[in-house]
């Protein structure tokens, strides 16, 4: 049984306080938890009729019922069943006793309350396992203290007290107002991994009920007497900005209340790494209906004029920077021209092992690969809304947002009000996938609140979303590799980048697997803005690098699974570097584990087989993918998945996540494509930006983990960048052809040089 202290240096981890109800609150701040970078609060009370408090909360009530609320925004990755099985294992309470709450935005309780990076259930597990063992110490100590008898005599099970000697038993609720009045122990026992009784056990979403039956959850629900509807007009292509508009004419339509211009961020503002925002300078149109302001926003009369080269500050995370926005209309071809002028050029050195430029010249035999993906939006079938209704008192803001600790602080700045008195209410997100992690359309609702002065839902169209930025960036990858008379790779040479920003992780595998080994790197400026999208940079490298390692395999005469165990077992017994990212032991057992799941040698008439492995965001992920033709069109048959994510604490949401990566890489790596011409970008609906349909979907998803007892990695990422390779190769065994540039349906970019 792990011990581990509630204290950590002068401040305590926990604070207990008693209410006159009689529950039992704990507090928890993850601030000064054992793992200081991680930030969080939990508390337990009782929760009584009139609960409307807006805080983390474990709460235990007189009747034995547990409330428990879910710190992390909610995206449908799970977290908001996943986070309290957690507090509830560890609390030995029975999972059906248990209620479950959204928290809203508190940083003072919270911290840290950000859903991405796949990092919510690893940043918050022993935070979120000491809530619940503390509060069942404390209880333990009730009852001991009660029935005079010694706490280390008493069991637990169910949320049930009992002292076997005595023949006294209690449930927790009979027992919380006692325990509120003790104090906190310095130090409290966690489960064993074998122990746990929730965690590990597939349980339904708590939230299924209210979707399936039409609850309000998400943004586009909220309700809120007497608000308006509001929309913004922002440049049709990006190195346009705002000149003059004139609202005179749509102010006499139907339900249109005002028109009139915002600055969303000033001038001379140092921005946040997440305040990413391509239009400042923005016109909003408020009226009564979505309708009204739908047709106004058509009739609306605006100039635009191209901008000049500017500049502004950054604060990454505490490293202030100065950001460079170049002027001008791009365009895809020239993206495409200027990739190509690049790849030619000397690169910026990340990594280099051995002497790869001479064993090149030497070499038995040489692969030359060159890989591109164009931009991507992000289009979460939810569009991005937010409400808000700014006051002389605060600001109450409400709707779908991935980082509201990273949000708030800018409404702050830009309104002018100290933090405290701003209130943000989270909804459900109707997807999310790194795009509501920028939270510049929050901030236009509090704007656009404070000038009408009246509570405001401010509603992006389709267009406005795929027009407005933030996107996968555009990526370029050249591959070589050498092989020896002997058919070993003994030099690995890899040069990426991109617009505006580069893809490279220079210590991913191979490195460490071989002796001659060279990363390179180069970006080009852009004033297109971008941003994470689901596993930034992996959705690309591991797709493109997965597909050159086939290729790579197959020239020497080596089967893909073989031929990369072979590499990892490199990368394992005789490592080449001491920086390498991954662990050569971890990702060659999702290979395996593939491989016997998948059958992999037993490859059915008519079905053409390809394999991916790929580490990221702490987990490792591995992939075969099945595809048959139909004519002239690969459909994906079957993909078996395997995953090593350490302990899973929701077995069928977690497959249920997996599945949903998978699905998603297919579409995005078969259909995926946003090009510009003069700033203005092509797609602007679903008309134009294939999504992937329900019949091109795979037929069949298998998803197997890797049972072990490592704390929980990362989850909602890791499946998505290996789905591009594996697919890529199964297409070449179905067709002969390789695709060296996304998306594989068309495959119509400038190729490559």
């Amino acid at each position: 049984m792990a011990k581990i202290k509630t204290q950590t240096g002068r401040r305590a981890f926990i604070k207990n306080t008693s209410l006159a109800s009689g529950g039992l609150v704990l507090g928890f701040s993850m601030l000064n938890s054992c793992k200081p970078k991680d930030a969080e609060k939990m508390v337990a009370r009782e929760m009584p009729e009139e609960w409307f408090e807006i805080n983390a909360y474990l709460r235990i009530g007189d009747n034995g019922l547990v409330t428990i609320m879910s710190p992390n925004p909610e995206f449908g990755q799970g977290v908001i069943t996943s986070m309290p099985m957690i507090v509830a294992d560890e609390l030995d309470v029975d999972w059906q006793d248990v209620l479950v709450e959204q928290a809203n935005f508190d940083q003072e309780d919270y911290g840290w309350q950000f859903t991405g990076g796949s990092q919510g259930i690893r940043r918050r597990w022993e935070g979120l396992r000491m809530a619940g063992a503390t509060a069942k110490q404390m209880l333990i100590a009730a009852a001991a203290e009660t029935w005079q008898v010694s706490a280390s005599e008493i069991t637990v099970s169910g949320g049930v007290l009992s002292h076997q000697a005595s023949d006294n038993s209690a449930g927790y609720g009979e027992m919380a107002s006692v325990a509120a009045k003790l104090e906190v122990p310095e130090e409290v026992n966690l489960k064993e991994v074998k122990d746990f009784t929730i965690i590990g056990t597939s349980k339904k979403s708590v939230e299924n009920h209210k979707i399936v039956t039409g609850k309000p959850l998400f943004g586009l629900d909220y309700q809120f007497d007497g608000a308006l509807v509001a929309m913004v007009a922002h440049p049709p292509a990006f190195g346009l900005q705002l000149k003059s508009f004139d609202g005179s004419q749509i102010k006499s339509m139907p339900g249109i209340v005002d028109v009139f211009k915002i600055k969303t961020l000033e001038d001379g503002f140092t921005r946040g790494y997440f305040d990413t925002n391509a239009f400042t300078d923005l016109v909003a149109i408020v009226g009564k209906t979505t309708w009204e302001v739908m047709n106004a926003k058509k009739q609306l009369n605006v100039d635009w004029e191209p901008i000049a080269d500017s500049k502004f500050k950054m604060d990454r995370f505490g490293t202030e920077m100065e950001v460079d926005v170049p002027s001008g209309l791009e365009s895809t071809e020239d993206h495409y021209a200027q990739m190509n002028e690049m790849a030619s050029k000397s690169s910026t050195t990340a990594r280099k092992d051995g002497n790869p430029e001479e064993v090149f010249k030497t070499a038995a035999k040489i692969i030359e690969r060159s890989y591109s993906c164009p931009f991507l939006a992000h289009n979460c079938m939810e569009p991005m809304n937010f409400f808000a209704h700014v006051t002389d008192e605060g600001a109450k803001l409400a709707g779908p947002l991935q980082a509201p600790v990273l949000t708030a602080p800018t409404v702050a700045a830009r309104l002018g009000i100290p933090a405290e008195k701003i209130d943000i209410e989270l909804t459900r997100m109707g997807g999310g996938f790194g795009r509501r992690a920028y939270g510049h359309y929050a901030v236009e609702a509090a704007l656009i609140s404070r000038e009408a002065k009246a509570p405001v839902k401010l509603v992006y169209t389709r267009e406005d979303d795929m027009t407005c930025g933030i996107y996968r960036p555009s990526y370029r990858a050249d591959y070589k590799a050498a092989l020896d008379e002997n058919n070993n790779l003994v030099a690995f040479h890899v040069k990426a980048g991109g617009i505006p920003e580069t893809p490279l992780f220079a210590n991913r595998f191979p490195a460490g697997a071989v002796d001659n080994y060279l990363a390179q790197h180069w970006e080009i400026n852009s004033n297109i803005t971008i941003g994470a999208f689901r596993a930034p940079r992996s959705n690309f490298m591991a797709g493109v690098e997965q597909a050159f390692l086939d290729e790579v395999a197959e020239a020497a005469g080596k089967d893909p699974i073989e031929f990369r165990l072979e590499l990892l077992q490199r990368a394992k017994d005789n490592p080449v570097g001491e920086e390498n990212e991954y662990d050569p032991e971890r990702l060659a057992g999702v290979l395996k584990l593939v491989r016997e799941k998948s059958n992999w040698s037993q490859v059915p008439s008519g079905t053409h087989r390809g394999v991916s492995a790929y580490f990221c965001h702490n987990s490792y992920a591995a992939h075969v993918v099945d595809v048959t033709m139909d004519g002239n069109t690969p459909k994906v048959e079957n993909v078996v998945c395997a995953l090593d994510c350490g302990i899973v604490i929701n077995p069928d949401a977690a497959a249920n996540m997996a599945e949903g990566a998978i699905v998603d890489g297919v579409g995005n790596a078969m259909y995926g494509n946003l090009s510009f011409t003069d700033g203005k970008p092509d797609q602007t609906n679903f008309d134009r930006y294939k999504m992937i349909r329900h019949s091109e979907a795979p037929k069949n998803i298998e998803v197997h983990f890797v049972q072990n007892e490592i704390d929980p990695t990362g989850l909602g990422e890791p499946p998505f960048p290996p789905v591009f390779g594996a697919l890529a190769n199964a297409i070449y065994k179905a067709t002969g052809r390789r695709h060296y540039n996304q998306p594989f349906a068309t495959d119509k970019p400038p190729l490559v040089g």
